[in-house]
């Protein structure tokens, strides 16, 4: 029998909670609901959930926080995130995703669509499993072992950043369009916002250090990535 996907709920009001729970569970996911962080932390520890629907207010600790601090483990830091929240400004979207969610879904919404944003999470939690590597200089990407490398000195990057770092070491020197990242790199996922391509690639380059200056911003166009550019900076 197939595995249904465990999707971890973290919503503190009961009736969205049974909501979305009953729509998981009609949909071929395995929900587990909890109310608060510690709860959350204590399902996280026992059993690394595929998804991990977090609201933003929680008794305790936030949302945020827990999201900070699942991506500073190695064990939960490849687990999707989606944020569920009804704060709706551009400012707390770009908090979340700078805290580590993989998405963002304001309250109210529709179940259909939360539902098509779990979906692609999960198509894209695993790195394609292309059996190539790609070299800039010292940085290296090694698909199949799902590895980077920067003057032999292996770098800690999260799945979505290192399918973005993929397609653009594969494609160099080149100007890329947000629309044509979210494409390329996000596959068919037409919620996401264009801002979420910035969130990553300043993450993207956070976790690349003094490598990450082959990513150039091109204002008013997109992004480059050039191996040249590492000696101009």
């Amino acid at each position: 029998m197939r595995k249904l996907p465990r999707v971890l709920v973290v919503e503190d009001e009961p009736a969205i909670a049974e909501l979305i729970a009953v729509n998981l569970r009609h949909n071929g996911f395995a929900p587990i609901v909890v109310f608060d962080a510690d709860a959350a932390q204590r399902e996280v520890d026992a059993v690394l959930p595929d998804v991990i629907l977090l609201d933003w207010m929680l008794p305790g600790r936030s949302g945020v926080q827990l999201a900070r601090a699942w991506r500073l483990d190695e064990r939960t830091k490849p687990v999707p995130i989606i944020m569920l929240t009804a704060r709706s400004e551009e400012s707390d979207k770009v908090q979340g995703l700078d805290a580590g969610a993989d998405d963002y879904v304001t309250k109210p919404f529709s179940t259909q669509e939360l539902l098509a944003r779990i979906r692609a999470v999960l198509r894209r939690r695993a790195p394609e499993s292309v059996p190539d590597t790609v070299q800039a200089g010292a940085l290296t990407l090694d698909a199949a072992a799902h590895r980077v490398t920067w003057q032999g000195r292996e770098l800690k990057i999260g799945p979505t950043e290192f399918r973005l770092l993929h397609y653009l070491m594969k494609h160099p020197e080149r100007v890329h369009s947000r629309a044509t990242l979210l494409d390329r790199v996000w596959g068919d996922h037409v919620f996401i916002e264009e801002r979420t391509v910035d969130v990553h690639i300043k993450r993207l380059r956070e976790a690349l250090g003094p490598a990450g200056a082959m990513i150039e911003t091109v204002r008013g166009a997109g992004y480059r990535f050039s191996a040249a550019a590492l000696s101009v900076a």
